[in-house]
């Protein structure tokens, strides 16, 4: 989870791998008028991010097929999260922090994706850090992708006891 930009996609596919979970794309949930919102460089509101937090709650709440599921999504907001947690209460959340001028970077470089570079400085004014929350692991986003997926693997992996995290059982799934 984090702002556009931060690497939840490539982070969530290395991921996935590693642990031998299915990954779901959080992007490819919004509706379509969402889509185009964003492509024209309107924000979303949280009207708009409402059917698309139930279709991922929705998802995470049916049986996963194999061990786990990883899940990429923005869930700025806390009440976003909650709103995921109520689908799977173990639900665990990694955040990608990043700075804006590195979101803005990374979000300008890439080609052929419909989120409007306009729209970060409007995710940073969303965001809400779940930085305290349990279940919840914070990683700086700029660490070599190697780095943090070990970080990942190694946290989902971990005895609930060795957690430092505040979650009561491993997660079962990572949004």
């Amino acid at each position: 989870m984090g702002v556009s930009g931060c690497g939840k996609s490539s982070v969530g596919a290395a991921c996935a791998e590693a642990l031998g979970w299915t990954l779901h794309e959080g992007d490819a949930y919004h509706a379509p008028e969402s889509v185009a919102k964003m492509r024209a460089g309107t924000p979303l509101t949280d009207d708009d991010r409402a059917g698309w937090l139930d279709r991922l709650a929705d998802l995470l709440a049916s049986p996963p097929q194999g061990a786990g599921r990883v899940l990429t999504c923005s869930a700025l907001r806390k009440r976003y999260r909650d709103r995921l947690r109520q689908a799977v209460p173990c639900l665990g959340f990694v955040f990608l922090s990043l700075d804006y001028e590195e979101a803005l970077a990374r979000v300008q470089s890439r080609a052929g994706h419909f989120f409007s570079p306009a729209l970060v400085a409007n995710q940073f004014a969303t965001l809400e850090s779940p930085a305290g929350e349990p279940g919840v692991l914070v990683l700086d986003a700029t660490q070599p992708m190697a780095d943090l997926v070990a970080a990942v693997v190694a946290w989902a992996a971990a005895p609930a006891s060795a957690s430092t995290t505040g979650r009561d059982t491993p997660p079962g799934d990572i949004a």
